[in-house]
């Protein structure tokens, strides 16, 4: 008996070496095993696992799916373990380690099985794979059973009693990998670059592999270069990994390559990776890893209209994205919702919470490159520029939400047919995803004059302005008005040009930079007066006048208020008019002229309020609360204060439901109240710190008054009589 281990065979004489049967006649229901060796181990054990390499950082993965095991264990039932993440990402070096781990507890053997799913040839079908495992048990080829059921089912009665492991490598299915399930209470781990959630009927454990973090990947890297450059170059180190990415395969590479010239600096391969369009072309051995190989292979496994998906996705400028982005990019009314899905499960994304994604970057890259290749150009600027409207025509929703009155100007993507988002209803709502996606919008802004439709640029920046007006992102703001001006010069658009002048200036005047502010706002009268607008010049001079309020020109901000409130009704703004009102009472509250101030504030909240502009009747209602604190008038003032608070919390406008909320302190300081003024002056400094203005004369006024309130002499028994 040929090819049998440790010399089982039958002589010519007659002589038997090793288990035997003699029999006269063998009815069925007979069971003959093998029996042990005299050694104390089976006839046939196989050992067939890779050998095992050395990783980095991933204790608390191999400690989850060993806690899995012993559970189960516990139980009585075998194990079953999926490790899944981006090619590179080191799931077979994690696998191995945990298996090989546990030889001594499973002393039968280890089965091994690479199952093909990025094979060029296509995934290895489950019933060669059960025909090899038979042979490495002992089966004969001529005694595996050609009925595939019947081989799984000869399998699985091998193992039923045999401790062993299983190691399904790069799997493509969950329908491939269960046929491979071993009988018995043994331990299965299955490595994809695919999450299977198909395998969680069959017990499945999962186990998702991120990129190493920074000092794990730099760890990594020394264990590579296996020398002191990690240690004499440790910033150039950190920079090296951090254009890896974190992933383990491009790190050992660029490791490799520096390992193979040791004199290089570490600062030779950052320069080489810093290049994106050359970084994958770096992370390159010839003849084996190779880091866009790897990816390649991932692309290869996806359906058309998820590769698609894949390469346009790749154009999106700003760092994550929601479903939205993907039906624009994808075109054509189609929904991307299942393409989308593939490309996460098959790691290709990164789930950012909320419904939302991101590319790791060299993820990023490689399907950059393959919208270079597979795409044309005009197919390229096509889907970039449905990005670029489906963010404008979500920004101008949330604008008409929030500030109805302030869009003017026609939009772009009034001409298309754009994605929306689906945000919610409410100003909040509105507001909040504004917020949440303006490192988007503001990526669309500097892409989309470069990117050929500048329009785009200024267009979006002006739907910014409810945001930047009540959470004061002051440094978006100017940013954001700077290129707008820039695009609109391009398209020698002098109404874009005025708005990104008036608008933009405002932000100024939120920095400090009023002189800045004032330049702008005059350049802005000038353009509207050069090109006949009267109604624009006449609006002008409402920016004019504050800054100079701003400057301390006080006798100058109230002459050109005064100038606005006559003419711009006259010119057809009556809101605007209530405004250049709303300014003039703001003077005479900083000095101290309470009866104007209430003449003033009174004036503009009825023209503000029969305009439909909520937001400044509420500031409207502020002032006139002041002013009506200011001459002590209590009962009013609280009435107008309260009342213009209930609006500005409803919008979330979180500076001016400060000075409200303020001014409330104050009112209930003078009554008396003191618990209740300390705690409104701690909650108007809060939201002053939220709009980053914790640092602002306000802000400190309030400090000031805290301070006041918890000294022994003002802090004393509190009139709750009010």
């Amino acid at each position: 008996m040929q090819g049998q281990p440790r010399g089982d065979h039958n002589e010519l004489s007659g002589t038997v070496h090793g288990p035997a049967v003699q029999a006269g006649a063998v009815y069925g229901g007979i069971h003959i095993r093998a029996g042990d060796t005299g050694e104390g181990q089976r006839a046939y054990v196989p050992w067939q696992l890779p050998p095992s390499v050395r990783i980095t950082d991933r204790t608390a993965e191999l400690r989850t799916l060993e806690g899995h095991r012993e559970r189960a264990a516990a139980e009585g039932y075998g194990t079953l373990a999926a490790v899944s993440g981006l090619g590179g990402v080191g799931k077979t070096a994690v696998a191995l380690a945990w298996l090989h781990g546990l030889r001594e507890w499973f002393p039968d053997g280890q089965l091994y099985a690479h199952l093909g799913a990025q094979s060029a040839a296509g995934a290895v079908s489950p019933e060669e794979v059960v025909g090899r495992f038979l042979r490495a048990l002992g089966v004969p080829t001529g005694q595996i059973p050609t009925a595939p059921a019947e081989r799984v089912a000869l399998y699985r009665s091998l193992t039923a009693d045999r401790r062993l492991v299983v190691l399904l490598d790069d799997a493509a299915t969950a329908a491939q990998v269960r046929p491979l399930l071993p009988g018995g209470p043994n331990v299965t781990a299955v490595t994809s670059r695919w999450r299977m959630p198909g395998l969680t009927v069959d017990g499945c454990y999962a186990v998702h592999l991120d990129p190493l973090a920074t000092e794990a990947a730099v760890e990594l890297l020394r264990v590579t270069l296996a020398d002191d450059r990690v240690a004499a170059q440790p910033a150039e180190a950190r920079a090296l990994v951090e254009l890896c990415a974190g992933l383990p395969l491009a790190v050992r590479v660029a490791g490799a390559r520096l390992a193979a010239r040791p004199r290089r600096h570490i600062t030779t391969m950052v320069r080489a990776l810093t290049e994106e369009r050359g970084r994958l072309e770096a992370l390159a051995i010839e003849g084996d890893h190779n880091v866009r190989a790897a990816l390649d292979l991932s692309y290869q496994g996806l359906r058309d209209e998820a590769a698609r998906l894949y390469r346009r996705l790749s154009l999106h400028p700003g760092p994550e994205f929601g479903s939205a982005v993907a039906d624009a990019a994808l075109g054509g009314g189609r929904d991307a919702s299942g393409p989308l899905d593939l490309l996460y499960d098959a790691n290709l994304l990164i789930d950012a919470g909320d419904e939302r994604y991101r590319f790791h970057d060299l993820v990023r890259l490689h399907a950059a490159e393959k919208a270079e290749a597979d795409e044309t150009p005009e197919e390229r600027a096509a889907a970039l520029r449905r990005i670029a409207h489906h963010y404008l025509a979500t920004a101008t929703r949330a604008e008409a939400i929030v500030d109805p009155q302030h869009r003017t100007l026609d939009r772009d993507s009034d001409a298309t047919d754009p994605v929306i988002a689906d945000f919610g209803e409410g100003g909040d709502a509105a507001l909040d995803w504004l917020e949440s996606e303006l490192p988007n919008l503001m990526a669309v802004i500097r892409i989309a004059r470069p990117a050929g439709f500048p329009a785009v640029a200024w267009q979006l920046a002006d739907a910014l302005w409810p945001l930047f007006l009540r959470r004061k992102f002051y440094e978006d703001w100017r940013a954001a008005h700077r290129e707008g001006l820039l695009a609109a010069e391009e398209l020698a658009d002098p109404v874009a040009q005025c708005r990104m002048l008036t608008s933009g200036g405002m932000g100024e005047l939120g920095m400090g930079d009023h002189e800045r502010a004032l330049e702008m706002f005059e350049r802005a009268a000038r353009t509207f007066h050069a090109s006949g607008n009267a109604l624009g010049q006449a609006r002008t001079l409402n920016y004019q006048g504050l800054a100079h309020q701003r400057l301390g020109r006080l006798d100058r901000a109230a002459e050109l208020f005064a100038r606005a409130a006559a003419e711009l009704p006259t010119v057809g703004d009556a809101r605007a008019g209530g405004l250049a009102r709303l300014n003039l009472a703001d003077i005479a509250l900083e000095r101290e002229r309470w009866e104007q101030a209430v003449t003033d504030a009174d004036a503009a909240h009825t023209t503000l309020d029969e305009a439909g502009d909520a937001y400044n009747a509420a500031r409207a209602a502020t002032l006139l609360g002041r002013a009506h604190l200011g001459r002590d008038r209590h009962g009013l003032a609280e009435e107008w204060l309260s009342a213009a608070l209930a609006t500005l919390r409803g919008m979330a406008a979180h500076y001016e439901t400060a000075r409200a909320v303020e001014s409330l302190a104050t009112l209930a300081e003078r009554r008396g109240q003191t618990g209740l003024a300390r705690e409104r002056y701690e909650e108007a400094l809060g939201l002053y710190s939220a709009v980053g203005r914790s640092k602002s004369a306000h802000a400190e006024a309030v400090r000031a008054r805290l301070g006041r309130l918890d000294t022994p002499e003002t802090g004393g028994t509190e009139d709750t009589a009010g």
